[in-house]
């Protein structure tokens, strides 16, 4: 099962729903309704930390989640959940100039791990 740390953001159902079309059993739970431990219990295979509006140190629990998981099982961020990971590992966060939602850009990859049997350079 996938924990899905949902950070109050529309686009977490996206994801949710892409996950689900993969067959992926998912538990969404937002970000002030567990805690790291309550987690622990339910022993998942893999995290999905979520975007939201605001920074790291205002997502709840997900820092807190890194530091029960880290290490233990995969984790994705995604966003604000990619800035929470930026952050816990050390990461300064600060805001852009400009903020660029939908922005196109090309994505070249290893084929490696999150990326194994996705086409290159799409």
């Amino acid at each position: 099962m996938m924990l899905v740390i949902d950070n109050f953001d529309s686009f977490t159902y996206n994801l949710v729903q892409y996950f689900g079309q993969l067959g992926v059993e998912q538990k969404v739970v937002r970000n002030n309704e567990i805690t790291p431990n309550e987690a622990l219990a339910l022993n998942p295979e893999r995290i999905l930390i979520s975007p939201g509006p605001c920074d790291p140190a205002q997502a709840g629990c997900s820092l807190g989640m890194l530091e029960a998981f880290q290490g233990k099982i995969p984790i994705l961020g995604v966003c604000l959940g990619h800035q929470c990971i930026g952050e816990y590992f050390g990461g300064r966060i600060i805001r852009a100039d400009r903020i660029m939602h939908g922005k196109l850009s090309p994505i070249s990859h290893d084929g490696k791990d999150l990326f194994q049997d996705i086409p290159q350079d799409f």
